[in-house]
């Protein structure tokens, strides 16, 4: 089967990755992008600037090399970068008006949910949380008020997925906007764009960045009407990340095929040995075939990525003791980076989450959320081993 880099005559990613945007310098021939530290630009006269930029907020050479390489990847004609993926988050938001409705997945990060209900719920906006992995609720869930229909897949935790093009299909029929959070598939694993999404939504400081040492967000499309006001409100807010920022995250998607090829293989690996263990009730990874969308995950992502989530048999008290007890695991929120890290999202990044609201979308108090780095598989498995020891006595 031929991809479709190699259908078009384009470069194909790997290429793409460490290119686009990213020509030589023409001043000094560097290789790499510069980090342009200014805040402002020199005008030839009022009004009239030498070249293209004018102000740092608006436009920054950095950042715009990193928004032209996102917009390359993810198959979209533009990208927009901000100081976070919240700040993309509330971008994107920021087009609603009172009245409006969303129709959101009920297995989201914490930090989108409350966003969703503690910041703009308080100026109008309606949200509906349904299971998006079934096509018939979320299309029974919108209404002629709905303006977005806004998916994670694979969710955060559960690793779940949405039939995206399924999604595209009831956003369109609906009039409203499809908005993917691609953050833990990345562009490598899965295209959202190609599916017939609107916008891509990416938390920069995730596998993009891949190094846990920047924070940013991204949003990518294709809709000229569509950056012009997105670029609006990114511009008016001003949540827009600095141009060191921009030169990290460069560096991290010069090596995101690479990576993401290991962190795949090596969750895969640590799903089938938690799923082998007598203790363990259940393990989340679309890779394995006891997956319930592995067929999709087959058909719309190149692997299952490199998240895994489970629940131990002894519930809250060994699911915390494990993420205690591991060694190279660190614990830690986040995710994404070249480093394996734990955590207890119910606990720690999904804690914003009302319990009862949790339980309703299947997310229980005892689930372990593993980020599967790319160190050596066997110090990682021994690694595992070692605490689900510990945890269950």
């Amino acid at each position: 089967m031929t991809s479709q880099d190699e259908q078009t005559g384009a470069d194909r990613f790997e290429t793409r990755a460490i290119h686009a945007g990213q020509d030589p310098d023409p001043v000094t021939g560097a290789v790499m992008t510069p980090v342009y530290m200014t805040s402002t630009y020199a005008q030839n006269s009022p009004g009239h600037p030498i070249g293209d930029y004018e102000y740092s907020r608006t436009h920054n050479p950095t950042r715009t090399a990193l928004e032209e390489n996102l917009a390359s990847l993810e198959g979209g004609t533009f990208g927009l970068c901000f100081s976070s993926g919240l700040a993309a988050t509330n971008a994107l938001l920021a087009r609603l008006v009172p009245g409006d409705h969303v129709v959101a997945g009920n297995d989201l990060y914490g930090g989108t949910y409350r966003i969703f209900t503690k910041v703009f719920e308080r100026y109008g906006i309606e949200f509906s949380f349904v299971d998006t992995t079934v096509p018939d609720a979320v299309a029974a869930a919108m209404t002629p008020a709905t303006k977005m229909l806004y998916v994670e897949s694979p969710s955060n935790p559960l690793l779940r997925l949405t039939d995206i093009a399924r999604m595209a299909e009831i956003a369109l029929s609906s009039n409203a906007i499809l908005a993917v959070d691609n953050t833990f598939a990345t562009p490598y694993l899965q295209t959202p764009l190609a599916l017939g999404a609107d916008i891509v939504l990416h938390s920069l400081t995730k596998y993009l960045g891949g190094h846990s040492d920047v924070v940013g967000g991204a949003l990518i499309g294709k809709s000229d009407e569509l950056r012009e006001e997105l670029a609006f409100h990114q511009n008016s807010s001003g949540g827009t990340p600095g141009p060191m920022d921009a030169f990290l995250v460069l560096r991290g998607t010069k090596t995101l095929a690479l990576r993401m090829e290991r962190h795949g293989s090596n969750a895969l690996a640590i799903a089938q040995h938690l799923e082998a263990h007598p203790s363990v009730d259940r393990v989340h990874y679309p890779g394995l075939p006891s997956h319930p969308q592995h067929a999709l995950c087959q058909k719309q992502m190149r692997n299952g990525g490199g998240m895994v989530s489970f629940e131990l048999s002894g519930g809250v008290p060994a699911g915390e003791t494990f993420a205690s007890s591991t060694r190279l695991f660190t614990l830690a929120e986040s995710l994404g980076g070249v480093e394996s890290l734990v955590e207890t999202p119910p606990s720690m990044t999904h804690a914003s989450i009302p319990a009862e609201v949790r339980h309703a979308a299947g997310l229980e108090d005892g689930l372990v959320r593993l980020s599967v780095g790319v160190e050596h598989l066997d110090d990682l498995l021994a690694d595992v081993d070692s605490a689900l020891a510990i945890a269950i006595g």
